[in-house]
């Protein structure tokens, strides 16, 4: 963080200071709210949680290096106490952006959001000194906590934005203005939460809402709700997709015989050609997205096409492919799930399995209220169309439904099995797996799915798989 007074900070978020000898004092490092990550000069904000109350490792942060604590009551260290901790964190942040001399870069969508935000932020840190949100942290307490990691010398801020209803992004903006706005699609996510994809549409729309005259928004050309977002800024309207029309586009597209996609890269400033480091064709929309905001930030097509294919994965159990030593290729995109990334990933699966067999490891998608037993059903009959060689539905009704869709497509027999739970996901490819086989295993966050992945790779390491 930009170096701060504790007299400055308590008058930002209108807070009174406890138990502080020196208000003169400045908070040099990382503003956290994990005791276990404060540093020398660090900012302890206090959460109270149903389960963990922050306040109670006040004293464990400022003896591990934190100047104070932000908090709602005296902690009998140094403190700055407010009624309200989030909203003190938020006019921390609103206070920081100002003063920076960054351009801000906000990003929402149904799908796709993290691994855009690390395209961007991998190909804008080839121009200038970037800041962007570590994993999916993108709500009102992991958005302004990333603001609040740049520095003086920080150039660009790449911040995720998330929504679970109308005014949600509106909140977001008005912590952290965009200069230059990206929406991805308008797709499943959250459905159930929302009440339809118009709603969805009018929450993600907040974002080119908030954008200035100067700005720039970015906006899905292949995705009519985003594409209709246009009429809803006074920014400059920059489209990528696939599309003729589109400012920023793809074309020549392919997948290599990995799985990874290749493509040719057309912006206003040239073409060149991309071959990307990530899994399935949905990507190239998201290295579209990326594209389009570094060539409003000047960077030329060779340097975009460079920087995107020596891009990677920054964030855990998204497409994580790992191969064992037998063989055995585990693809972990288990972090999170909504029909738009099942059917990507399923593809994806098919992709990288070619001549192999391939294995979908299929759990519960959440928050599709209504529409969740259609949904479920559609993805067990696309893995039957897909030709995927076995499906594995994990989990309580919703993966039967997942498994009934894929009977009713076809999938009699021993080509798709539904289990209770991880361990008898485990149970049952540690028994039948091959070497060679492709393993793919998606998931929402609850269902918890990482650890058959896990469990997969620990025992490859072992040698203990079945040779048949």
């Amino acid at each position: 963080m930009i170096a701060l007074s504790l007299a400055e900070i308590a008058d930002v978020v209108g807070g009174q200071t406890h138990d502080i000898p020196d208000p003169s004092v400045h908070v040099t490092g990382p503003v956290v709210r994990d005791s276990r990550e404060v540093g020398p000069g660090s900012l302890f904000v206090a959460f109270a949680g149903e389960r963990v109350d922050g306040h109670d490792f006040a004293r464990a942060a400022v003896e591990a290096g934190a100047v104070a604590v932000l908090g709602t009551r005296p902690v009998g260290v140094p403190a700055v106490v407010v009624d309200d901790v989030q909203r003190a964190l938020g006019a921390l942040a609103r206070h920081v952006v100002r003063r920076l001399g960054a351009t801000l870069i906000g990003l929402t969508g149904s799908a796709g959001k993290t691994s855009t935000k690390d395209l961007i932020a991998q190909v804008l840190q080839r121009k200038a000194p970037t800041v962007f949100t570590p994993g999916s942290l993108n709500n009102e307490i992991g958005l302004p906590l990333t603001a609040l990691s740049a520095t003086e010398e920080t150039r660009f801020l790449v911040l995720e934005m998330g929504a679970r209803g109308i005014g949600h992004i509106r909140y977001l903006t008005g912590l952290t203005p965009p200069r230059i706005g990206v929406v991805l699609n308008v797709g499943s996510a959250h459905i159930g939460e929302f009440g339809g994809r118009e709603q969805i549409a009018q929450a993600k729309g907040e974002l080119v809402e908030a954008l200035p005259e100067d700005g720039t928004a970015v906006l899905n050309l292949d995705d009519p709700y985003v594409r209709a977002m246009a009429s809803r800024t006074k920014a400059k309207v920059v489209f990528f997709g696939e599309s003729d029309e589109a400012d920023v586009r793809a074309e020549n597209v392919r997948l290599t015989d990995s799985g990874q996609p290749s493509f040719t890269l057309h912006t206003p400033s040239g073409a060149s050609t991309v071959t990307l480091r990530l899994y399935g064709e949905h990507h190239v929309s998201n290295a579209l997205a990326a594209a389009a905001v570094a060539h409003e930030l000047g960077m030329s097509a060779e340097e975009i096409a460079t920087a995107l294919s020596e891009a990677g994965s920054l964030s855990r159990w998204r497409m994580e492919v790992t191969e064992r030593p037998d063989g055995v290729t585990v693809v972990n995109d288990a972090y999170n799930a909504n029909p738009e990334s099942m059917r990507a990933a399923l593809r994806a699966l098919v992709a990288m399995g070619k001549g192999r067999r391939t294995w979908a490891v299929l759990g519960k998608m959440a928050e599709l209220g209504d529409e969740a037993l259609a949904e479920h059903d559609a993805v067990g009959r696309l893995a039957v169309r897909l030709n995927v060689s076995k499906l594995v539905a994990v989990g309580g009704r919703e993966a039967s439904w997942l498994q009934l869709g894929a009977y009713n497509e076809g999938s009699w027999g021993e080509e798709s099995v539904h289990v209770s739970d991880a361990q008898a996901a485990i149970d049952l490819l540690r028994s039948e797996l091959r070497p060679g086989d492709v393993v793919l295993v998606k998931a929402s966050r609850s269902v918890g799915l990482e650890r058959v992945a896990q469990a997969l790779l620990e025992t490859g390491a072992e040698g203990e798989v079945a040779a048949r």
